[in-house]
């Protein structure tokens, strides 16, 4: 059975959401050690920026795999 392009999206803004947090909490902690001192609102905005590319990324590479795997190009 194929997935839906809305299931795929679906679960791509799942992993995304989940990751994001993990990305901002991981920002907050490294950027310091760097020497970057970013303000929270700035923290979220670079965490949002990176995960919309993030969200267009998996969508596409899921629907990607799934073309090939209905074509079964790789059998």
């Amino acid at each position: 059975m194929r997935q839906s392009r809305r299931m795929s999206f679906l679960e791509s803004l799942t992993n995304v959401a989940v990751g994001y947090g993990v990305a901002v909490t991981a920002q907050i902690a490294v950027f310091p050690l760097f020497g970057l001192h970013v303000p929270l609102a700035d923290n979220l905005m670079i965490g949002a920026i990176f995960t919309a590319i993030s969200i267009l990324r998996s969508y596409t590479l899921r629907r990607i795999f799934e073309e090939i795997r209905v074509r079964k190009v790789w059998s």
